[in-house]
């Protein structure tokens, strides 16, 4: 993927770290899946000892200071690793959506690593652009009933062949690209912001690839 270079002077260490996953069989559910899952959210709650350290975990705070920057409240919108690990903490199970986001979702939780996902045959992945949005262009993310107008200091992923907006980076998918029981090849992005390493994303991708191989493979 490409990177405008006004954002690469202005967020150094910006970037993603992509993984393309062929002929993938995504189901409603696996009862594997389900106790994989119950395991991995117990030894989150013995590493992490409560809520309130949460928010000053090293990579939970860099996508923080980032959606400060451009136009996100992360108090009210969670980054995606936080979101879920406060769900967990809170003493609620990892949402069941399908196979392939509940793997990578437990990937998300246990590194704490923002991860996106397309299906592969709606989203050209070879020619996909990072930039700065303009204001006033819509998205739709995925759970959006409506639209949303942005205001023109976000972050967006654009798929220059249908030249639609695919993400709000690194905050949501859109809609329309979002993965289903239908898809068959997907690309993910680890997303990196300043102050993620690379070894975190490294980290990200192995488990993303590890979690949905032994489960939608």
């Amino acid at each position: 993927m490409e990177i405008e270079s006004v954002l690469l002077e202005k967020y150094p260490g910006l970037g993603v770290l992509e993984l393309e996953v062929k002929d993938v069989v995504v189901k409603k559910s696996s009862e594997d899946l389900e106790e994989f899952k119950r395991k991995k959210q117990e030894e989150i709650r013995k590493r992490i000892p409560s809520l309130d350290a949460v928010k000053d975990l090293p990579v939970l705070r860099a996508y923080r200071d980032f959606y400060w920057k451009v136009g996100i409240d992360p108090t009210k919108t969670r980054p995606a690793g936080e979101a879920l690990i406060r769900r967990i903490l809170g003493g609620r199970d990892l949402p069941t959506v399908n196979t392939l986001v509940d793997s990578y979702n437990v990937a998300s939780a246990e590194s704490m690593v923002a991860i996106a996902a397309f299906d592969g045959r709606v989203v050209d992945i070879s020619n996909l652009l990072m930039r700065t949005v303009l204001k006033g262009e819509v998205f739709r993310g995925i759970g959006m009933e409506l639209p949303i107008s942005l205001s023109g200091i976000e972050v967006v992923i654009q798929d220059r062949t249908s030249e639609k907006l695919v993400a709000v980076y690194p905050y949501r998918d859109s809609d329309e690209s979002k993965v289903t029981e239908k898809t068959k090849d997907v690309l993910f992005m680890m997303c990196g912001v300043p102050g993620i390493s690379q070894n975190d994303l490294v980290l990200a991708n192995e488990m993303t690839r590890d979690y949905v191989s032994r489960f939608c493979i």
